[in-house]
């Protein structure tokens, strides 16, 4: 008869401990995770084939880990807005500038020299490789 009780009695599983790991990943993964957004750069591969449209030559632009040169002249990221702007005003179709990455350029210079591009109008703007 005794043997008949034990059989009986079993123990319940425990969900306590199993909610306590459950608890501890999810605030991990929210402790260790960035809910910030990031923002985009858009970017124009050069296609094979693509010639520059209009009469206009395209700009070169070589940015170098600590220069910036703008069709072989040094120009500080400060001044490039203003230098850009004045080598576009005057031209309605789109000037094209190419954009040459030398040496071991950082990301964080790139999206620099990018935005300053970005927000200068009438440029298309090509990254060589």
């Amino acid at each position: 008869m005794a043997l008949a009780l034990r059989r009986k009695r079993r123990r319940r599983l425990s969900m306590t401990s199993l909610i306590d790991v459950i608890f501890l990943l999810l605030l991990f993964f929210m402790l260790s995770s960035t809910f910030s957004r990031f923002g985009t750069v858009d970017l124009m591969a050069a296609n094979a084939g693509q010639g520059a449209t209009g009469e206009t030559p395209p700009l070169f632009l070589r940015l170098a880990p600590e220069s910036l040169s703008l069709n072989g002249e040094e120009v500080a990221l400060a001044d490039l807005k203003a230098r850009l702007q004045g080598d576009v005003a005057g031209t309605e179709d789109p000037t094209h500038l190419l954009l040459s990455l030398t040496g071991e350029v950082s990301a964080q210079r790139l999206v620099d020299v990018l935005a300053v591009l970005r927000s200068t109008s009438h440029l298309a703007v090509t990254v060589l490789g």
